[in-house]
């Protein structure tokens, strides 16, 4: 008997319709998978077999063919377990047929029958929106995830007994609904607060002004001087991500919500990227196309700590996406276009050929001295920060300031105006200003104009 299934599976951060074909028919015992699956898929026939046995459900011992259509697309991932064992179910008859129409099942079974989270779910549920699919089964630990898109049926299942009774009618499982806590989260539920830092006024100056503009910071100053504990204390004083943009890079991270935390533990606070100068590159390696560190950074903070420590190659990579907001990854298995709209922010000692102060390393830099023209080398004009900021330290000071939230509340404001400001024109901060917008909002007086005339 022949059933058929609706899956889909995810290319970079899009998905496609992926039709899971099963046929049971008479001859000996096998379980051939085709249609161009990765060896994770293969090995699905193990899962699937083993789960509805331990279910209590009759496995067919016959062959069973199952067609992963179209076949000229790839299929990556876990997530055609769930499809797959109730395709066998519905050609046994174990299903009822009908009832599976217009649902795209997505799950990865375990051995006793649970059904495991998989990754991708928040494309797969964009794409079911797109195409007008009403419900969609997923395992109820991307249930949130996939609630995030309105306009389509979410049912959270924990075994694949649920499934069954689920789509036989046997049981009513309630959708998931989005929680609206999740997303008006306690930005500083992470403890980290601007007040914690002593001194450093021109420090905390210069992050309200970047974060306010959107501009990219560089941060210069001898170990120990705090750049990192500042940068760290960036994501308190920006405003939340709007709903859309945290669901935009959702969809980037494909379900990897440890990765969301790294900045904050609030969802609603901004993503922070890290990356180590000798770990993972910025757009990964692989023969699949995968979201580098600038794309998991996507409307938020890229933070390079010590930055002349990373290689040429790797800061000039960031020329793309610091210009056109987007990264385009092409490997064996084709070519990924990823979102890196990102607020690059670096940290660097001053240098360690002489430079002992701002004053010394910027006197060397103008006079194009030998002696730090090995560390400016490492970026060219295109790829260098926007701003400089140079923390003073004074750990006499009794107060640390002004809390995060109150500086918050300035930057917020900031940013209203601007989007009233720049109203209709596609750009919301300043940092994203063409140059007519520049030369319209942002003329300088005429004897400014003659000032710089003089020099």
């Amino acid at each position: 008997m022949l059933a058929r299934m609706r899956s889909a599976t995810v290319f970079g951060i899009e998905a496609d319709d992926v039709f899971v074909e099963v046929d049971v028919a008479p001859g000996l015992p096998s379980f051939t998978t085709v249609g161009l699956p990765d060896p994770a898929v293969r090995e699905s026939r193990d899962r699937v077999r083993a789960a509805i046995r331990n279910a209590g459900l009759e496995f067919p011992v016959d062959r069973i063919t199952v067609n992963l259509a179209p076949a000229e697309v790839r299929k990556v991932g876990t997530g055609f377990d769930l499809p797959m064992a109730l395709g066998i179910l519905s050609a046994t008859g174990i299903l009822k047929p009908g009832r599976a129409d217009d649902t795209v099942a997505l799950g990865e079974l375990s051995l006793d029958g649970r059904i495991q989270p998989v990754r991708g779910v928040l494309p797969v549920a964009l794409h079911c929106r797109r195409r007008g699919v009403p419900r969609l089964l997923v395992p109820a630990g991307n249930a949130e995830e996939a609630a995030v898109v309105s306009g389509v049926t979410v049912i959270p299942l924990g075994t694949l007994h649920d499934a069954l009774e689920y789509l036989n009618g046997e049981r009513d499982i309630p959708p998931h609904r989005s929680g609206a806590a999740g997303w008006n989260a306690n930005l500083d539920a992470d403890g980290l607060d601007l007040a914690d830092v002593r001194g450093h006024v021109w420090a905390k100056r210069a992050l309200e002004i970047a974060a306010a503009g959107g501009h990219n910071l560089l941060m210069l100053g001898p170990p120990g001087a705090g750049k990192t504990m500042l940068a760290r204390r960036l994501g308190t004083i920006l405003p939340p991500r709007p709903r859309g943009g945290d669901r935009d890079h959702r969809g980037v991270e494909r379900g990897r919500p440890a990765l969301r935390r790294t900045w904050a533990r609030a969802r609603a606070a901004l993503p922070r990227s890290a990356p180590y100068h000798l770990g993972p590159g910025i757009d990964r390696r692989g023969s699949v196309p995968h979201p580098g560190e600038a794309s998991l950074a996507h409307l938020g903070v890229l933070f390079l700590d010590e930055l002349p420590e990373f290689s040429a190659r790797v800061l000039e990579s960031l020329r793309q996406p610091l210009e056109d907001g987007s990264v385009v990854v092409s490997r064996a298995a084709g070519s990924a276009a990823f979102p890196a709209r990102f607020q690059l922010v670096g940290a660097a000692n001053y240098c360690r050929r002489g430079c002992v102060s701002l004053d010394a390393w910027s006197a060397r830099r103008a006079s194009g001295s030998s002696i730090c023209r090995g560390c400016r080398g490492r970026c060219s004009t295109g790829s260098t920060c926007t701003s400089r900021c140079v923390p003073s330290p004074t750990p006499s000071s009794r107060g640390g300031g002004e809390s995060s939230r109150a500086i918050r509340s300035r930057v917020e404001m900031a940013r209203r105006r601007q989007s009233e400001r720049l109203a209709g024109s596609g750009a919301r901060v300043n940092a994203r200003m063409s140059g007519r917008q520049v030369r319209r909002f942002c003329a300088p007086p005429p004897e400014a104009t003659e000032l710089c005339s003089r020099r």
